[in-house]
């Protein structure tokens, strides 16, 4: 299995145990880890290797957020760095308490990444038609990114698993 993490996070995989398919075909990410681990699953597939599922838990949907908020998100991060991550973080977890976590360094070209980044349906399409299977996970009382456009716009290539009551890290408790 191979894994990668959100914006800003290290090691955070354990959040997400009980849905992971621990084995040598599967790909997933959380967040701004499931554009990397989308492009990864793409590369490995186009070498000619194996991948038998994605898994995408929260990913980044901002495709449907207005410039005005993603400059918004540019200028807070330019304008304190250390806030800005403390408040998404809070943000991530929000209405529950914090969980432990490790960070990384961030630099601005990930978040304006994020932001920016543009699912295409097409391509994901055309890994479905290569026989992975891609499952979308999703928390009803997500925060942080377009839960409803996610959910519409991944319904379309994926089972999506919509979890009641659950924030960004699919947690409800």
């Amino acid at each position: 299995m191979k894994y990668y993490s959100g914006f800003s996070l290290t090691n955070e995989s354990y959040l997400f145990a009980k849905y992971i398919k621990d084995n040598a075909y599967t790909v997933c990410g959380f967040s701004y880890g499931a554009i990397k681990a989308y492009k990864h699953a793409k590369e490995q597939l186009a070498s000619g290797n194996r991948v038998d599922t994605l898994q995408l838990f929260s990913p980044a949907f901002f495709q449907t957020k207005d410039t005005k908020f993603k400059r918004l998100q540019m200028m807070s991060y330019k304008k304190n760095k250390i806030l800005y991550l403390q408040n998404f973080i809070n943000s991530c977890f929000n209405p529950y308490e914090n969980k432990i976590l490790e960070h990384k360094s961030t630099i601005i070209e990930e978040l304006e990444e994020l932001l920016s980044y543009s699912w295409d349906l097409s391509e994901l399409k055309e890994l479905e038609n290569k026989g992975v299977n891609i499952e979308v996970y999703l928390g009803q009382d997500d925060a942080i990114i377009d839960v409803y456009g996610a959910k519409d716009f991944f319904l379309e290539v994926s089972t999506v698993t919509y979890i009641k009551n659950a924030n960004h890290f699919l947690q409800i408790d």
